[in-house]
């Protein structure tokens, strides 16, 4: 007979940042262990940090990371404008609060314009869900964002003057960092290259980092398969950077199609078999967290909590189904 399995790896859901017992409670009732969340401006400073970090451990929880949108996604360093300094040193700051208050790991995108979409509407004629898509004929057709086309090695340079800095004082503070890719992952879009759009971008980022180990990634499996091909293969390159020890998160989500076009779906509804995914997670022994990603929303009356929780169910019976199939 079969003993099944102990998945290493945890799965992970979003929280408000103001989150109370309530919320944490639905985590908690989901089978979820471990969380993450956004913090505001109020909260950078270490009080703050400790105070969620210990609501959410009261909770029977694991705070595993934890960001701030202006910290982790400033165009003021991907592009070297000015006040860049006062850029870095806020981050900096906010990466020995983060050690302080006892969390280890925050998350951070060459985003200067943050994540772009071409808009929210039904993009499935069968279950007809909100979700978010894109269009890259749209996108491409969008003016400069910040006045003029940048180069893509400017934008390497950018990245190799913050990422050396950067990485001596999360190692002093205890604290990793994972870096996620651009989305969608376009060469270049508003005039300005993406950093990371294909598994090659990866691997310049971890060696222009010198191989530092407090450096690791977000593996978004949905920006992979909405680069496709000219991303890379999400199975072979999922195991190779686990085998790296670079995997600190993996990003759960599906699309419907590679680029040009695309809308997010329900994980058991887009062109990737998601069960392969996970059964990978389970025999490479991934010890890090599985994020539910995007989701669809359902209609307003019934929103609130449902895609969490049917993403959620559709996730932990995949893992379920994989350690069974894996069992000695």
């Amino acid at each position: 007979m079969k003993s099944r399995r102990e998945p290493q790896l945890h799965l992970s859901i979003y929280i408000r940042p103001e989150a109370d017992r309530q919320e944490l409670d639905f985590v908690r009732q989901l089978g979820v262990t471990h969380v993450y969340t956004w913090v505001r401006d109020d909260q950078i400073q270490v009080p703050a940090l400790r105070s969620l970090r210990e609501q959410v451990e009261d909770a029977g929880l694991v705070l595993y990371n934890v960001g701030h949108f202006g910290i982790a996604k400033n165009d003021r360093i991907h592009l070297a404008l000015p006040g860049r300094e006062e850029a870095f040193d806020r981050f900096r700051l906010f990466v020995h609060a983060l050690g302080e208050a006892g969390i280890h790991l925050t998350t951070f995108t060459w985003e200067p314009t943050q994540v772009w979409s071409t808009g929210v509407a039904p993009r499935d004629e069968a279950r007809s869900a909100l979700a978010r898509f894109v269009d890259m004929e749209e996108v491409a057709s969008r003016p400069f964002t910040h006045g003029r086309a940048y180069t893509r090695e400017e934008i390497w340079d950018n990245y190799t003057w913050f990422i050396t800095r950067i990485l001596p004082e999360a190692e002093t503070a205890g604290v990793r960092l994972a870096l996620h890719p651009n989305d969608p992952p376009a060469p270049v879009y508003g005039g300005v290259p993406s950093l990371i759009h294909s598994a090659a971008d990866f691997r310049r980022a971890f060696e222009t980092a010198g191989g530092h180990a407090s450096l690791g990634m977000e593996f978004c499996t949905g920006c992979w398969l909405e680069g496709g091909a000219a991303f890379g293969n999400v199975l072979e390159n999922l195991r190779e950077f686990i085998e790296a020890r670079r995997v600190r998160i993996v990003h759960f989500r599906n699309v419907s199609a590679p680029m040009p076009r695309f809308s997010e779906t329900f994980l058991d509804n887009g062109y990737m078999d998601m069960y392969k995914i996970m059964r990978l997670l389970v025999n490479s022994g991934y010890d890090g967290t599985v994020t539910l990603d995007h989701t669809p929303n359902f209609p307003a009356a019934y929103n609130t909590g449902t895609g969490t929780a049917y993403a959620i169910g559709y996730m932990r019976a995949l893992l379920q189904r994989a350690l069974e199939d894996t069992a000695t």
